[in-house]
């Protein structure tokens, strides 16, 4: 099962260079906060939709949480407006390894204390040379 946890990642992860792939030329043609907003919008109907036939009806309410837990909704838009505005700079290889080297490192912190409600996992030389070899990509594309 967790194989296919993983392959489901990746196959998220390769969808997110395929929308970066799209948001810049898009951004080019009707402007950065149109793409952005082209994309949310149809995530948004998408997401909808899929509400409507597949969400548990006996779920806790959506305005009985946090509001901390709502800045998600903050950072998809900032995420996807520097995707729109940079990947057309510098690529998306290099958008995407940026990314990641930001997402990995970010994601050690939080694990490492458990933060945001997370279980705590320990940062050990395994992950740091993990994000070490991370780094090594981001310059060796960089360079090339």
């Amino acid at each position: 099962m967790q194989v296919l946890l993983i392959l489901l990642v990746i196959a998220a992860g390769m969808g997110l260079s395929v929308e970066a792939g799209l948001l810049g030329p898009l951004g080019s043609k009707v402007g950065d906060l149109w793409a952005t907003f082209s994309i949310f919008g149809v995530g948004a109907a998408l997401t909808f939709l899929l509400m409507l036939f597949f969400s548990p009806r006996n779920s806790a309410s959506f305005f009985s949480q946090p509001s901390w837990t709502l800045l998600g909704g903050v950072l998809g838009p900032v995420y996807v407006i520097i995707l729109t505005v940079v990947t057309p700079a510098i690529g998306i290889a290099m958008t995407m390894i940026g990314i990641l080297a930001g997402q990995v490192f970010k994601s050690l912190v939080i694990d490492h204390y458990g933060l945001l409600g997370t279980a705590r996992r320990k940062i050990d030389n395994k992950r740091i040379i993990a994000l070490v070899f991370i780094i090594a990509a981001l310059i060796l594309v960089a360079q090339g």
